[in-house]
């Protein structure tokens, strides 16, 4: 199932809900039929969502020393998965705080 975040400054960002719940949880938020990040809330929030995804690269790379993971190109993948895949959504929430919008969700 897919959900939708519409903002009036930017395009749609679009992408899976297991997705979605992963990074509104990092925010405080829970997926539901709809939902809005306030303009208000944004400054918090995108604080909150850059730091979740420090916490899962250090996470990440802490588990891949613990275990002897050679430092190549799939032990850097799972972290910077999360992050790319959290960057149009985090972009989307600091042009909707620098043009005072809010955001929406929808599945």
């Amino acid at each position: 199932m897919l959900v939708t975040f519409k903002c009036r400054s930017t395009p749609d960002v679009v992408m899976l809900r297991n997705l979605a719940e992963y990074l509104l949880a990092a925010i405080g938020k829970q997926v539901a039929t709809r939902g809005v990040i306030s303009h208000d809330e944004l400054g918090t929030v995108i604080t909150r969502l850059e730091r979740a995804i420090e916490d899962q690269a250090r996470t990440e790379l802490a588990l891949n020393v613990l275990h002897h993971v050679p430092n190549d190109h799939s032990s850097n993948s799972a972290a910077a998965t999360v992050e790319h895949r959290a960057w149009p959504l985090l972009d989307m929430m600091r042009e909707a705080h620098r043009h005072g919008d809010d955001i929406l969700w929808g599945i």
